[in-house]
């Protein structure tokens, strides 16, 4: 018989399980958790000469969502930030498509974290 564990943080969208400890990952002015440890990112504006954001994937190796998810990371490993075993993410739907491809096209952050509707 064979074993597989999913280790990986989910990411939720919405609301986490009762019975989590979460972690906040925010894009721009969107409400913190509250009582959680929250770390904020922001997409570029949309550069309209050739219709590209800044620092979009294609033009940088990592975006603003793959930067904050190894932010999250790294506080929780270093204990700058409470042990998490959940992140809530509020996002516009732009962030929300950015969280999401972060954690299927980034190899750090979809080592670390998944989606948290996906079998754990």
């Amino acid at each position: 018989m064979s074993w597989s564990v999913d280790m990986r943080i989910p990411v939720f969208f919405g609301a986490a399980p009762a019975g989590t400890v979460q972690a906040g990952l925010i894009e721009g002015d969107f409400a913190p958790l509250s009582d959680s440890y929250n770390v904020r990112f922001s997409l570029p504006e949309t550069a309209p000469e050739n219709g590209h954001s800044i620092g979009c994937a294609c033009c940088v190796p990592r975006g603003p969502a793959a930067t904050a998810l190894a932010s999250l990371f790294r506080a929780r490993a270093t204990g700058a930030a409470p042990f998490f075993n959940a992140v809530v993410a509020r996002a516009s739907a732009a962030g929300a498509a950015a969280i999401k491809a972060s954690l299927q096209n980034d190899p750090l952050a979809s080592a670390r974290f998944r989606l948290g509707d996906e079998p754990g």
